[in-house]
């Protein structure tokens, strides 16, 4: 009988675990080349296997160039928001534009829904300029029309005093209400040194000082109007001068050493009648 041939032969390995000290074996692996190959191919799938289940479900992920982190994220939330915004804004300044065109050149008011549907505004510039050359000219006769008669103008106008917008000459407590017969005004409490302001525009008539009343400025306003400020410590303006509505006048407490001088004494008069100014002035 012959020799096998040894080229036929499997060859066998064999990956073996010893002791340093007493070389004894622990454990030993046989195995031949093809599980050899399939072993190596295993472990590098396991080992892909196990990074990539690293890097997808932990905070490894982040480690990588160009992945985004948790602040990333929020600074690209943030300019979303904020080119939202921008977005936004500029439909307004679209919408006020387009409105603005029509009321110069003389057309309809703008119809919100109709603007969205259309998606743009035309402005000034896409008209003809002989067209807005003569809706120019209607405006400017339209407008000389109404100056005549006063339209418009900064002529003064009779009101009646409810249609009249008082301006407060004190933030506080009223602290003494109105009555004709016994205190035909009101007492606004209020730290001394706070500035008081006239109500109205007008010219100061009268300044000057009361033994009982400390410094007195009052006003003449228009439609017959009058108003009395009084328990002033020092005064900020002077007889004769104009005045406009919230113009600072004097500074409140004028008699330190009487109680309950914290307060400013304010009337209104009108026609020679006291008025309660609760009903025209929210304080």
């Amino acid at each position: 009988m012959g020799r096998q041939n040894p080229e036929h032969r499997t060859r066998q390995f064999r990956l073996s675990l010893v002791d340093n000290e007493t070389h004894e074996p622990l454990r030993s692996i046989r195995f031949n080349r093809a599980q050899g190959i399939y072993g190596i191919i295993t472990a590098v799938l396991a080992v892909l296997l196990v990074s990539y289940l690293l890097f997808a479900f932990t905070p490894l992920r982040t480690i990588i160039p160009g992945y985004p982190n948790a602040h990333s994220r929020r600074q690209a939330v943030a300019n979303a928001i904020k080119i939202d915004s921008l977005e936004n804004a500029v439909s307004r300044w679209n919408l006020y534009a387009e409105s603005l065109s029509r009321v110069l050149t003389g057309e309809q008011t703008i119809n919100f829904d109709e603007l969205m549907k259309a998606g743009s505004v035309s402005y000034l510039s896409d008209k003809d300029p002989e067209e807005l050359a003569r809706r120019d000219s209607l405006l400017r006769e339209t407008v000389r029309k109404e100056e005549q008669f006063g339209v418009g103008t900064d002529a003064p106008r009779d009101l009646p005093i409810e249609g009249i917008h008082f301006f407060t000459p004190l933030k506080g407590v009223v602290a003494t209400g109105f009555d004709r017969v016994t205190h035909p005004a009101i007492d606004i409490a209020a730290p001394t040194g706070s500035v008081v302001s006239a109500v109205l525009d007008g010219t100061v008539i009268f300044t000057g000082w009361d033994a009982e009343a400390g410094y007195v400025i009052i006003i003449q306003h228009r439609e017959d109007l009058l108003s009395v400020y009084t328990n002033n410590q020092k005064l900020l303006r002077s007889s004769g001068d104009a005045v406009k509505a919230g113009t600072p006048i004097a500074l409140v407490g004028g008699i330190t050493e009487k109680p309950g001088a914290e307060h400013l004494h304010f009337e209104l008069w009108q026609n020679g009648q006291s008025l309660d100014p609760t009903l025209y002035i929210s304080f």
